[in-house]
């Protein structure tokens, strides 16, 4: 369960990183947003929906502002720590209902339509983990974009002038396919 949020967290401190050390830009995607909504997610679906919701509420679920998306990013008063930790908190809830409840178990989701409100613990499980390895594929995309380094992975291709020389050859497939105004 927690490989996909692992990997997310790592990409975020990538990220971070970088953020840094380059001046901020608007138009630059907030990844902490990510982890934001990823822990209403994880909240409602392990938490609320099986009946084992964290002691705790979050602001954007209680004045109803997550119905206008004020889940995918961040407000001024809330720190990296504040998201971050309450992930985390979220994470320790989760692992508790995994802990405690077969995978057969009904759920209910409210905000699902009538006929299919009543998935298995087993189906929120999953959608968690896609959700959350989805965003971490997101997390690494826009960190690639900030510091314009290749994966974890990127060792595995040598030097800098073949990591160059196999950036090259993907721009060249991608080429052909570029639409001219």
């Amino acid at each position: 369960m927690r490989i996909p949020a692992t990997h997310l967290s790592f990409k975020l401190e990538a990220a971070w990183r970088v953020r840094r050390e380059t001046p901020a830009h608007a138009e630059r995607h907030e990844h902490l947003g990510l982890v934001k909504h990823l822990a209403g997610v994880e909240r409602s679906y392990l938490g609320e929906c099986v009946g084992r919701p964290p002691e705790f509420t979050l602001p954007w679920e209680d004045d109803g502002s997550i119905w206008d998306g004020a889940d995918m990013w961040v407000c001024a008063d809330e720190s990296r720590d504040y998201i971050v930790g309450l992930y985390h908190q979220i994470w320790q809830n989760s692992d508790a209902s995994i802990d405690a409840l077969p995978l057969h178990t009904e759920a209910y989701v409210h905000w699902w339509k009538e006929g299919k409100c009543h998935p298995s613990f087993g189906n929120l499980i999953t959608r968690v983990v896609a959700e959350t390895a989805q965003h971490a594929g997101h997390a690494e995309v826009l960190r690639e974009d900030l510091d314009g380094q290749g994966g974890r992975d990127r060792g595995a291709f040598g030097d800098e002038a073949a990591w160059t020389a196999y950036v090259a050859r993907i721009q060249e497939a991608a080429d052909p396919f570029r639409t001219r105004a």
